[in-house]
């Protein structure tokens, strides 16, 4: 990637300089609007203080859920706001609006080391906007909080990596009106993605849960001609296990995907491993009985909620001697303490494969999610991402709008 990144910028010197950076900080809620997740705050800070110790005049934008285009109290980033004050040790003022009158008051009284963080991005329609003009007029207005006293222009600092592969006003837009730079974030997910997907040392293992066959079938289709072995897990695998001609009972399955499941069966037989056990239960619920069966022998009327202990098994040994390792998705629904073994079982088989020397990547989401959950030691890993999405999208072979972007 040839990119300039935050160091040159340091470099260059930005004291009291206008310095706008994207970041992601869209994390997780509970019903009280507390953060169950701080993980993309925490790894939103180290660009966000090395700015402010550096004398730069900081405004973040980043979004929160899916407000549709307009202000949402439940998906304020007040919390947000909070939480990065603590992490960062300096007050974070939050302002009323996007690019409204009281961002412009605060942007104006920003001195040398304060961070100002915008209000939800997509509170503002022209955010995720189709039509380029209007992107790009969210993009000026945002560029112009940055400029300054002289009409010289502030800089841009691409540090939300979970939505680089968004052509959105924040993302893409300004980065074409402004001079930018990789944050630190941003730079270091590029170069492990470039590492799985160009000098990766074998055995590779890649393991993929989740809940839709749909949502993986790119990665799955690029990386099964890429991987030694291909693991498959959660609600997906029983699209699989269906394609085998095995009865799900009432477990998650798309229809429509089972052909598509059976030739990539076919056309990988020696690549894809499945469950041999699955935990089911009667109901989705957590205090649902749990039961362990083989995974082509599931009752009618049980669905299946994790993989068993077998399958854990089976699939720790083609892990152990596995020297680079992509995970993404839960084996199963880890947030029910009964259907969490299958998710710590593989993740701890992938910390294993660590330890010996292997190069294990989470990507993102959920899995990120399940490793903080289930207590597991983030630093058992090489690298966890802050962006599923993204790094799926990357290593299904697509182009990124917001790396692109960076790179002309």
């Amino acid at each position: 990637m040839s990119v300039k990144t935050l160091s040159e910028l340091l470099a260059e010197g930005v004291e009291g300089r206008g310095v706008l950076v994207r970041s992601d900080l869209n994390v997780p809620l509970d019903e009280d609007g507390n953060i169950t997740d701080p993980g993309r705050v925490i790894a939103s800070v180290p660009t966000l203080k090395a700015l402010a110790e550096a004398g730069a005049k900081v405004i973040v934008t980043a979004h929160l859920g899916r407000p549709k285009g307009e202000p949402d109290p439940k998906l304020s980033l007040a919390p947000v706001a909070a939480a990065l004050s603590e992490k960062l040790g300096r007050h974070v003022q939050l302002a009323g609006d996007v690019v409204g009158n009281d961002a412009l008051a605060r942007a104006e009284g920003l001195t040398d080391g304060d961070v100002l963080l915008l209000e939800n991005i997509r509170f503002d329609p022209r955010e995720t906007s189709k039509d380029d003009g209007e992107r790009r007029a969210l993009a000026e207005a945002l560029a112009a909080l940055v400029e300054g006293p002289d009409g010289s222009p502030g800089v841009f600092v691409s540090d939300g990596f979970g939505v680089v592969h968004r052509k959105q006003a924040s993302v893409y837009d300004v980065a074409t009106l402004l001079p930018h730079y990789a944050g630190t974030l941003v730079a270091a997910e590029v170069k492990v993605l470039e590492q799985l997907t160009s000098s990766t040392d074998r055995p590779y293992a890649v393991v993929l849960g989740g809940s839709k066959v749909s949502d993986k079938l790119a990665v799955i289709e690029n990386l099964a001609t890429k991987a030694d072995s291909l693991i498959i897990g959660g609600g997906m695998c029983f699209t699989f296990l269906a394609a085998q001609g095995f009865s799900v009972g009432t477990s998650l399955l798309q229809e429509e995907m089972v052909d598509t499941c059976r030739k990539l069966l076919d056309t990988y037989a020696d690549v894809i491993h499945l469950p041999v056990d699955i935990v089911v239960a009667d109901k989705f619920a957590a205090d649902a009985e749990a039961e362990t069966v083989p995974a082509d022998r599931i009752p009618d009327g049980k669905m299946g909620l994790d993989i068993g202990p077998g399958s854990v098994e089976r699939f720790t040994a083609l892990l152990s001697n596995a020297k680079t390792v992509f995970w993404n998705g839960p084996m199963g629904v880890f947030e029910f303490p009964a259907f969490a073994a299958g998710t710590k079982g593989v993740a701890e088989a992938i910390i294993g494969a660590t330890g010996k020397g292997a190069f294990s990547v989470v990507g993102g989401g959920d899995s990120a999610a399940a490793v903080r959950q289930l207590g597991l030691p983030e630093d058992g890993f090489s690298h966890i991402s802050t962006g599923g999405g993204a790094s799926l999208e990357y290593l299904e072979g697509k182009e990124l709008p917001g790396i692109q972007v960076l790179e002309s």
